[in-house]
């Protein structure tokens, strides 16, 4: 009789240690939810960090291959902007096009690097003792009298004059890239190093074959 009045007691009592375990155990796992939820924010956060903060380590190399390599590229840009309405070419009109995508955006990198490295986007002349040889001094730079020559011409004689003027354009930035790649310590600069002296000698093999057939 006693442990039949005492069981309703009993299974009460097991019934609230039941709830408040329960209860211990959502409050637990709202805790780790928020934390899970906290962790994944930081996460984010750091990945966004990272991605707009300053490229990492440098040295001259670096800093030296981005100041020359905008102002190259900008030439280049420059070239390829002129195809619209003087190329007779296809092929001609459609890799200025490829020359445009690829190099504007690299333009916007290099100089977000010498940003963050405190360094200024054109280098001084006595810094640069090569920047007094050529048009400006880098390799494969054309001249005022080449980009007038290039204004001028309009199709077959745009495209040859552009054609050959391109490669010897792409084959200096090969070159600074090259140099970059030996002398240079930060990674991000020498991947677009790489990139460079890979795309650009696809185009160069291109433009040859474009100049053999016209």
């Amino acid at each position: 009789m006693t442990n039949h009045k005492h069981a309703p007691r009993r299974l009460a009592v097991a019934g609230i240690v039941a709830t408040g375990a329960l209860l211990l155990t959502a409050c637990g796992g709202n805790d780790d939810m928020k934390g899970m939820d906290h962790g994944s924010k930081d996460s984010s956060a750091s990945e966004k960090a990272t991605a707009s903060a300053a490229p990492g380590g440098f040295n001259d190399a670096d800093v030296s291959f981005a100041q020359m390599m905008i102002p190259h590229h900008q030439q280049a840009l420059e070239m390829a902007k002129l195809a619209d309405g003087r190329a007779g070419d296809k092929q001609i009109a459609s890799l200025a096009g490829k020359i445009e995508k690829a190099q504007d955006p690299e333009i916007t990198t290099m100089k977000s690097w010498l940003k963050a490295w405190g360094k200024p986007v054109s280098p001084s002349s006595d810094s640069m003792p090569g920047m007094d040889h050529g048009s400006g001094g880098m390799d494969g730079m054309m001249s005022q009298k080449d980009m007038d020559r290039l204004k001028a011409a309009k199709g077959a004689d745009f495209d040859r004059a552009f054609a050959q003027m391109m490669i010897d354009h792409h084959k200096g930035a090969i070159t600074m890239a090259e140099d970059e790649q030996k002398s240079g310590r930060n990674a991000k600069a020498k991947k677009l190093a790489g990139d460079v002296v890979k795309n650009q000698s696809t185009e160069v093999t291109t433009l040859r074959k474009i100049l053999d057939r016209l």
